[in-house]
């Protein structure tokens, strides 16, 4: 073939087949969330489509330093990630760009999706208030701003100020009480550590289990994971606790999501969000709640059998954007206070 011939007809091919190969039925997802928590319904997902998934699966805040890092040319269409304060920060770092769907707006409440597009929840997690079952009365409980109380003094296990799930717990405080209020409450509670912060959720509860304090914060998915664990150890100190409900005459429960955001790189932007519907369908809900011991984000999907036990509760409605903007505030708030 001659070099004009070439010239020709390769620009001609690559307009008549390129768009397909560029959009190939594929999606390219960085994932947050472990593999088993998200590749069974992926697969589902290429089962009913034909669409493959290529999933890359690391940590959050790496996930989101690579997508900076590679900028427009990153092959990322979907990103997963915990926590609707990381998901702020990947819009406010530019690497998400908004979905205008009436549809995923039907299934996600207005309170868990980016006002403007750019993120939608796939997950509930709850935060709510773990004790020790014969060591407090229950009547004891009432909201997160009560355990700053002197009462207290020594009895409670949470994790260190670094987490993301107590940065949003703070700044959910910011919205609900302002910045002075949350800082009073936020030195009372320090008073009341049981021993410096250290390790996750699991291991706030295992220190409560163990005698060391009688109040462990914890998302309640994890009181789920250790409650079905195969390690005896964890069953045993998970069979120790109780769930309490806090703010229930007031705002309601802190919850937070995981999400999923389309990238602005995405390459397969129509195949990425069928993945988005297909995460948010009714049998992908079921699974979340059944699989991973979170409550679906839509209403119309029952929670699972593990979490119905433990009744329904009032949840605090606050648009979960706000969690994001009031993070860098938190931060500061919780440092000021000695929050380590």
């Amino acid at each position: 073939m001659s070099p004009y011939v070439k010239l020709i007809l390769v620009p001609l091919l690559l307009c008549l087949f390129g768009p397909a190969y560029a959009s190939a039925a594929e999606v390219n997802l960085y994932s947050a969330r472990k593999e088993n928590l998200i590749k069974p319904l992926l697969d589902r997902f290429t089962e009913e489509t034909g669409i493959s998934v290529n999933l890359v699966t690391g940590k959050a805040d790496t996930l989101l330093q690579r997508l900076q890092r590679e900028g427009r040319n990153s092959p990322a269409d979907l990103l997963i990630t915990t926590d609707a304060g990381r998901l702020h920060r990947a819009k406010t770092a530019g690497v998400t760009q908004a979905v205008s769907s009436a549809t995923l707006n039907s299934l996600v409440p207005a309170d868990f999706r980016d006002p403007e597009g750019h993120w939608f929840g796939l997950s509930l997690r709850a935060r709510p208030i773990l004790y020790v079952e014969g060591k407090i009365d229950p009547a004891e409980l009432s909201t997160y701003e009560a355990l700053s109380d002197p009462k207290w003094r020594g009895r409670i296990c949470i994790r260190s100020s670094n987490n993301i799930y107590n940065q949003s717990l703070v700044a959910s405080i910011i919205s609900a009480e302002g910045k002075q209020a949350t800082a009073q409450w936020a030195a009372g509670l320090v008073k009341n550590f049981a021993r410096p912060p250290k390790g996750g959720d699991r291991d706030q509860i295992r220190a409560a289990a163990a005698g060391i304090c009688d109040i462990a914060i914890a998302n309640s998915y994890y009181l789920v994971g250790m409650l079905t664990s195969k390690d005896e150890a964890q069953r045993r100190a998970a069979e120790k606790m109780a769930l309490f409900w806090p703010n229930q005459a007031g705002r309601g429960v802190h919850v937070n999501i995981s999400g999923v955001a389309l990238t602005r790189s995405a390459k397969n932007r129509e195949q990425a969000i069928r993945l988005l519907e297909f995460l948010l369908s009714k049998p992908s809900q079921a699974w979340y709640a059944e699989a991973n011991g979170e409550y679906p984000v839509r209403s119309d999907v029952a929670a699972g059998e593990r979490l119905s036990a433990w009744g329904a509760f009032k949840m605090d409605s606050l648009n979960l954007g706000k969690l994001g903007e009031n993070n860098p505030e938190a931060v500061r708030l919780m440092d000021r206070v000695g929050w380590k």
